[in-house]
């Protein structure tokens, strides 16, 4: 499974506008941290499919990308309407990204 985080928006959206994609290939990290990525992104997906409203001016919206088997799902939040499970999902990622 590959993992993309795309940034947008924000207070420091010149910054982000430069910056690409940040990208995680679970066949690098070791066995527990590739399934708990896994089990997060489960979660996550139905989460990010509920619709959620909510505005902020200079709010930042993520999008992660998910690639695995041939499949790809986009899942767009941002920091004025972000489900728990999208949020675990993002904290995990910046965390390894790190």
């Amino acid at each position: 499974m590959k993992v993309t985080l795309a940034t947008h928006g924000g207070q420091a959206a010149a910054i982000h506008l430069r910056l690409p994609p940040r990208v995680l290939d679970t066949d690098v990290l070791p066995e527990d941290a590739a399934a708990e990525l896994a089990r997060l992104v489960a979660a996550a997906v139905p989460a990010a499919e509920e619709e959620r409203h909510g505005r902020a001016p200079d709010a930042m919206s993520y999008t992660i990308t998910v690639e695995d088997e041939g499949r790809s799902t986009v899942l767009t939040q941002s920091d004025a309407a972000m489900s728990p499970a999208f949020a675990a999902l993002l904290g995990w990622l910046e965390k390894h990204f790190a």
